[in-house]
């Protein structure tokens, strides 16, 4: 069996932890006796056979629906959604999860005679996929037999004739989805769950919306009030998309089918990442060191392309399909099942060391904007109860943070971060002062629907992410990033660990309580 993830309570006795720090990591010593580390359980057993896993599901669906096999029909019109790119991380050897669940619903649907089937990545505002990245999560099969013919298309939240109103919620919030998926007899979603905060109405709620509905779930005020985004009962961002996605439900027959991953996360070349510092062999000592020293004589570019590089062994750990919310309730159990780690109390200091990837920056760069979304929009969410950090307590981010941005991906980023952070970090007030003019802007609308760049109001939606804990820390310190930068977020620099915690003994007192939280592999605090 497993051993579940634990907390290790550190004294002197106890080896240096190895930090994350973008595209390389170092072994850091913690104060003992008023320290500890919580790890990552070991990853679960995969299905034995995941194709027989999936056909078994389709047949016997959760919750309020009928098998697949008998919701098609000749002469219907199938879509079929499924997740993009921005997960999972890092993105998945072959066979993908979205390409086994997909050609199973094709092989049913060819059965059934349905002719009219067309595929859509749910992108919402997320920047379009290659045809190497689609055929990635596909697979050749679907995409040879789909994309030549322009039936495997890409979602556009700013097609003015691709989307249409269905309508309001009781709430105002409008619900404007894809035309296709509004005009189809079933829409089929395939989700792949690597965090608590995806999946159910979300898929679609975000996914396959305008800016015009996404803006309802993905401002300020609904971000501040979600605690967190990994537990949806107290997430107010998942208020609003279940609102929404169950108005979609009235218009659209749903047929949600999701899937979990175990947290297998590195190659057995870079093994050493995943198990816990005193359970290293002395070839993975040996390993830390060349793969470390390395690092370290190579560039920011170099670096990137080795870490961009990597494929994760994750494997499958379960699958459900059916109606929405009965498919997600058990999804969450076996996400849980995975990564939820029993944590008792808060500490005055959190440390996140962060890796090379987080959703946005797939095959790009780490810039500044999405060292915040990742660190204070993520790491600070992966909780339920209480967050890891006490109020008023401070959080510590141990990246480069580099003053640097795609300019395909991120055109946009680099204007919000010149002309606005120079101004104001305040979320509310960026929100009230510029949003509209970055989420209208024809320009960034254009380099969104036609290349490869993220929609322009995205950089202000990574800010609002971490609104929660901006309102809730006392303070944030990244460790060995562009101080310029740094400073340019209202965050303040530190050029070491020992420096950073020096100085967050200014915010909380002498002597505090640390928290070193080992992510990844992804898991969950459960905060008592």
């Amino acid at each position: 069996m497993p051993r579940p993830g634990f907390v290790l309570e550190v004294d002197r006795s106890t080896p240096s932890v190895l930090v994350w720090h973008g595209e390389g990591f170092r072994l850091e010593r913690l104060p003992a006796e008023r320290s500890r580390v919580v790890y990552a359980p070991e990853p679960l057993e995969p299905l034995a056979d995941p194709d027989a896993a999936i056909r078994a599901a389709l047949a016997a669906p959760v919750g309020d629906s009928a098998p697949l096999s008998e919701l098609l029909r000749p002469g219907m019109r199938l879509t079929i959604a499924f997740d993009d790119l921005s997960l999972p991380l890092p993105p998945m050897r072959r066979p993908d999860n979205r390409q086994r669940v997909i050609e199973a619903v094709l092989d049913l649907a060819a059965s059934s005679g349905v002719d009219d089937v067309v595929l859509i990545a749910a992108l919402g505002l997320h920047r379009r996929m290659t045809d190497t990245e689609l055929r990635h999560a596909v697979g050749d099969r679907v995409f040879d037999a789909f994309a030549p013919h322009g039936k495997l298309l890409q979602h556009d939240a700013e097609d003015p004739t691709g989307l249409v109103m269905v309508g309001r919620t009781d709430r105002g919030e409008e619900v404007e989805v894809n035309r296709r998926v509004a005009e189809s007899d079933l829409l089929v979603y395939v989700n792949i769950n690597m965090v608590a905060m995806d999946g159910g109405h979300k898929s679609t709620a975000t996914g396959l919306m305008s800016y015009r509905s996404v803006r309802h779930h993905h401002n300020v005020r609904t971000l501040q009030h979600s605690r967190s985004l990994m537990d949806r009962p107290n997430s107010e961002l998942h208020s609003s998309a279940w609102r929404i996605g169950r108005l979609l439900g009235e218009h659209v027959k749903v047929f949600q089918i999701e899937t979990t991953l175990n947290n297998d996360t590195f190659p057995s070349e870079m093994a050493f990442l995943q198990k816990r510092e005193w359970e290293w062999s002395v070839r993975d000592r040996a390993t830390f060191l060349a793969a470390s020293g390395g690092l370290n004589l190579l560039g920011p570019a170099a670096k990137r392309t080795i870490f961009q590089s990597i494929l994760a062994p994750h494997q499958m750990t379960s699958v459900q399909a059916g109606e929405v919310e009965a498919v997600h309730a058990s999804t969450i159990a076996n996400l849980h099942r995975q990564q939820l780690v029993d944590v008792e109390g808060q500490s005055d200091v959190v440390i996140f060391g962060l890796p090379h990837i987080g959703p946005y920056n797939v095959g790009s760069i780490m810039n500044p904007l999405l060292v915040m979304c990742l660190s204070l929009g993520y790491f600070f969410n992966f909780y339920m109860g209480k967050p890891l950090v006490r109020p008023g307590g401070v959080v510590i981010v141990s990246h480069p943070t580099p003053w640097a941005f795609h300019p395909v991906h991120h055109p946009s980023y680099i204007d919000f971060f010149d002309e606005v952070l120079s101004v104001t970090t305040d979320p509310l007030e960026i929100e009230k002062g510029y949003e509209e003019r970055f989420a209208t802007d024809e320009w960034y609308r254009h380099l969104y629907r036609t290349s490869y760049a993220y929609h322009g109001v995205h950089p202000l939606y990574m800010w609002y992410w971490g609104a929660h804990a901006l309102e809730y820390a006392g303070g944030t310190i990244i460790v060995g990033g562009n101080r310029r930068a740094v400073r340019r977020m209202g965050f303040k620099p530190a050029t070491t660990l020992a420096d950073a915690l020096e100085m967050a003994e200014d915010q909380v007192g002498r002597d505090p309580t640390i928290t070193y939280f080992r992510c990844p592999p992804v898991m969950l605090a459960n905060v008592h």
